[in-house]
């Protein structure tokens, strides 16, 4: 099974899951889109209004503002993948709950794995603390941190700019950083694949053969 058809099937799942009550009252479920080979992988808090009749991530004011970052990044939407840390729209746009977030990052795991993506950006608190679970966004927003083998920015989430307009340049100069972060990113996962790589042998060199002297005849 290749990676797109891997993430086709995730997102089947996600479409029928059942396991949290999140599923009840809903219209669709959003698994997330993108690429199989996205070298940058976002990940929000939940779907919305727009979102849960769509069945798509980030299609309302939030989504539209999204790729108008990605645009100062230098990235298409369609370059990129978009999930968010629960597949169904909490009711009211409430806060997802921890029991929803745990059954949801089944998926969310598996998805990470199958793209293997060289950077994720986690938009809002509460992707965010899947990774830093103990720090405020306000405090480390912006900053890439190895976490394992993988580098994740925290960033603040693009409904936090269009609610508190003080946030958006806080957020543009986030995006803006973000491709000198993925060249950091590829120029370590290089060195990486260097330090794994076995040296190449040198073929063994074969002495000079000493040449036959002529036998004299006489």
């Amino acid at each position: 099974m290749s990676t797109t058809e891997e993430l086709a099937q995730i997102a089947a799942e996600v479409n029928v899951c059942t396991a949290c009550k999140l599923h009840r009252g809903t219209i669709k479920a959003v698994p997330g889109e993108g690429p199989a080979t996205a070298k940058i992988m976002f990940i929000g808090e939940a779907p919305g209004f727009n979102e849960d009749r769509q069945g798509r991530p980030f299609v309302g004011a939030s989504g539209q503002f999204l790729s108008e970052l990605l645009a100062l990044a230098g990235l298409r939407r369609q370059d990129v993948f978009i999930a968010n840390v629960v597949k169904h729209r909490p009711p009211n746009n409430r806060d997802p709950e921890p029991d929803e977030i745990a059954a949801c990052g089944l998926f969310l795991e598996r998805q990470i794995k199958v793209i293997d993506p060289r950077v994720i950006v986690t938009l809002g608190r509460f992707s965010m603390a899947k990774w830093f679970p103990n720090e405020r966004i306000t405090r480390i927003h912006g900053q890439p941190r190895w976490v394992g083998e993988r580098l994740i920015v925290p960033m603040m989430h693009p409904a936090a700019a269009l609610h508190q307009p003080q946030n958006r340049p806080l957020l543009e100069a986030d995006f803006q950083r973000l491709p000198d972060i993925l060249a950091q990113a590829e120029r370590e996962y290089a060195k990486r694949a260097a330090a794994a790589s076995p040296p190449v042998a040198a073929a063994p060199s074969t002495p000079d053969e000493p040449e036959l002297e002529q036998l004299s005849m006489f």
